[in-house]
């Protein structure tokens, strides 16, 4: 019984974090990503999901019944949500976003597979960092052994993470190799230490599992810019991280701890790429903002949660941490 009353005060003091789940015709898959969130070390997690399918709900299929019982049990809270018509991805994530009520918020898509103690290792990555996002790329193990030297190019920060400027075919846009197949996966291979140690990394986007400063991705539009796209289109994901990365930036850690099934996508009409049609600087950026430290370019408009976020911003600094698209 001490053990138990022990772990319940360790959950009390623990951040809660919202976990953000869109969906669509694969509660197969769904109750898998479920299944591994309940696996997590991480001991205050509220669940919500919203689902899009459109014949029977996901959440009523036996095999996410059961998940979603287990989790309640085991004191995850879920919140689901049915939602017809479907608007577009974009509308579904501002959808999730708005029912957010926690300071970090982790973006996981419906066909991910989450190690045991990935969401603790993206809370301590942001915590230190203080930026806008940090995700885990997913790893397509299919492509396991098919090495392709060009696409595993990885530039870490060998300091604090700050805002930077990605667009559609700049160099750095070329990042986003690294997350096509199984060449992360090859990377952190290569580089394993044995240390425990988790690197950040500098990337054009993250794909699939993104963990979320609430407030900042808020102050950075979030994915207000649904009513601007039609209800088909792709990349929503990328320009919501792009416009708050360089606001305040953002990174990937290495070793990553997300596993992709590698299921066809449920977004089949992609003329329409977010990044490539709106533009990313949408939001006036002050012309000091990539010199000056992340607190001091929150919101200023004396609100409380653009107050608690910058408190949160200010843990005392220790030493560092030493598909997306599948091709």
């Amino acid at each position: 019984m001490k053990r138990s009353l022990d772990a319940g005060r360790v959950g009390a003091m623990v951040d809660m974090i919202d976990v953000l789940v869109p969906t669509c015709n694969r509660p197969a898959a769904l109750a898998v990503t479920l299944a591994t969130l309940g696996s997590q070390t991480w001991p205050r997690l509220r669940i919500v999901i919203s689902d899009q399918s459109e014949l029977a709900g996901a959440c009523e299929q036996p095999e996410v019944k059961a998940v979603l019982r287990y989790l309640r049990a085991t004191g995850r809270v879920v919140d689901t949500f049915r939602r017809l018509p479907r608007r577009g991805m974009a509308e579904q994530r501002a959808f999730l976003l708005a029912q957010a009520r926690s300071a970090y918020c982790l973006f996981v898509d419906d066909d991910v597979i989450l190690e045991p103690d990935l969401v603790a290792r993206l809370h301590a990555a942001i915590r230190e960092e203080g930026c806008g996002f940090v995700g885990s790329a997913v790893h397509g193990l299919s492509y396991l052994g098919q090495l392709r030297p060009a696409q595993e190019a990885i530039e870490f920060w060998n300091g604090p993470v700050r805002p930077e400027t990605v667009r559609p075919g700049s160099t750095a846009w070329a990042r986003h190799h690294l997350h096509s197949a199984a060449n992360l996966f090859h990377v952190q291979t290569r580089l394993a230490t044995g240390d425990g140690i988790d690197r950040r990394y500098k990337v054009a986007w993250v794909g699939g599992c993104v963990l979320f400063d609430t407030a900042l991705l808020r102050a950075a539009g979030g994915f207000d810019f649904w009513r601007e796209l039609p209800a088909q289109h792709c990349g929503e994901d990328v320009l919501a991280q792009q416009r708050l990365m360089a606001r305040y930036g953002g990174c990937a850690i290495l070793p990553s701890g997300a596993y992709h099934m590698e299921l066809p996508t449920t977004v089949t009409a992609r003329a329409i790429d977010a990044p490539y049609v709106l533009p990313l600087d949408s939001l006036p950026l002050d012309a000091t903002a990539s010199d000056a430290p992340v607190q001091d370019r929150l919101p200023q408009d004396g609100s409380s949660e653009a107050r608690q976020s910058a408190d949160r911003r200010r843990p005392e600094r220790r030493a560092p941490r030493a598909s997306d698209r599948l091709e």
